[in-house]
């Protein structure tokens, strides 16, 4: 196969891994194909129906390196479902009466693109996917490589996404100056939202890291600086069953004995019970393109502040996101690794015409390598069972239950 053109796109919500892997591919071309011209599409699937794009010219591409220092997104992002005919149409994305898919098919043979790489999560790779099968029907060859994004670390079967070891670290980073917080009044309840609609991992994982760094500080409790009031106290996530009034007397007692309590909450922790209470009141559940429950519409951290609050005989109640915070950082050392070794591999895929989503493939031994796309899919569940995770809740006093499988899901 012989490889002309490539062009760029990064979509869906920004993880710590997009600049990164963007200067990846520019440094990695620019190494064995430097032939090969580089396009990038910009804000994603939006830039491409709109014919948007910028050439990464020879200057780029010396000093792609720099891109590695920043979070972010440097070609842009956005969230466009190319089967969403009717959102896109209201966006002014496409005449009404067009399909999306064949707009976006069109603009890639009109820029004679030969490979597309794609750098999101499930929806972004397998819309990738569909447009090469749409090309392929038409009588054009177009490989797609994608890499996986996602903070939530949740795409069947990649053990691990890019981005996710970075905002784990900067969720952590987060926390500790919040939950600085919890002497700013008598019985202060404090809950820190994570980022994590389906899956625990992030929340799970930051609260690990978080409570590191209390293993790394020296206390001194004859003044009130002690590590139970700076600890977490509780770590609710989807893939655990949450009794609310159960709960509420666990932290109770925490709270009448130290004053204050911390909690790390999943955004989309016990969503199905905050859904139904919703509709029962007979109000509309707003959800996004691809029809997820819009999270920031809702507000979970406040659902569970008021239904604890009170049960805790909090005087003082505080909620802080730290999704955005933690989810434009720059890549960390760790995940430069992981991107250095995918951006490699999708290179060479390219260019021998092999598609797929590169990852560590959990069916195939951790194997790195290109992910068929039928296997590509989201939300995958945080395995609660792994004993850094039941050792987190041992530690914390938490009990672990899992949730009544017969539950809707709410998303």
């Amino acid at each position: 196969m012989t490889v002309r053109r490539v062009a760029l796109l990064t979509a869906g919500g920004f993880a710590p891994c997009l600049s990164s892997a963007v200067g990846g591919l520019i440094e990695r071309y620019t190494e064995i194909a430097p032939e090969v011209e580089i396009i990038a599409y910009q804000h994603g699937y939006h830039g491409l129906l709109l014919g948007e794009k910028t050439v990464v010219d020879d200057e780029v591409r010396r000093h792609a390196g720099l891109l590695h220092r920043f979070g972010g997104s440097p070609i842009g992002n956005s969230r466009v479902k190319l089967t969403n005919q009717a959102d896109a149409v209201k966006r002014g994305l496409v005449e009404p009466g067009q399909d999306p898919l064949q707009v976006a098919a069109d603009q890639l043979k009109a820029d004679g693109v030969d490979v597309l790489h794609t750098i999101g999560g499930d929806d972004t790779n397998t819309t990738a996917a569909d447009l090469a099968a749409y090309l392929h029907d038409n009588g054009y060859e177009l490989t797609v490589v994608g890499l996986p994004k996602t903070i939530d670390n949740d795409v069947v079967p990649i053990r691990q996404s890019l981005g996710a070891w970075t905002a784990a670290e900067q969720t952590a980073r987060f926390a500790a100056n919040i939950i600085g917080e919890h002497r700013s009044g008598p019985r202060m309840l404090i809950v820190h939202e994570v980022m994590g609609r389906n899956c625990g991992w992030l929340t799970a994982a930051a609260a690990v890291k978080y409570r590191e760094w209390l293993d790394a500080q020296q206390w001194l409790p004859g003044i009130g600086l002690t590590r139970q009031r700076w600890d977490v106290h509780a770590v609710l996530i989807p893939e655990l069953a949450i009794d609310i009034a159960a709960e509420a007397d666990r932290l109770k007692a925490i709270m009448d004995t130290q004053g204050n309590v911390n909690i790390f909450l999943s955004e989309g922790a016990g969503l199905h019970e905050i859904v139904a209470q919703i509709q029962a009141a007979g109000e509309q559940v707003q959800r996004d393109a691809f029809g997820h429950v819009r999270l920031d519409t809702i507000n979970p951290g406040q659902w569970f502040a008021k239904q604890f609050a009170a049960q805790l005989g909090a005087e003082k109640v505080m909620v802080q996101k730290s999704g955005y915070y933690s989810r434009a950082a720059a890549a960390n050392a760790e995940d430069l690794r992981l991107i250095k070794s995918m951006t490699d591999l999708a290179v060479e895929c390219a260019l021998r015409g092999e598609s797929g989503v590169i990852g560590h493939d959990e069916a195939a031994d951790d194997r790195l390598r290109a992910i068929e796309f039928p296997r590509i899919a989201g939300g995958k569940p945080f395995d609660v069972t792994q004993p850094w995770f039941t050792d987190l809740l041992t530690a914390i006093g938490q009990p672990f239950a899992l949730p009544d499988a017969s539950q809707p899901s709410g998303r």
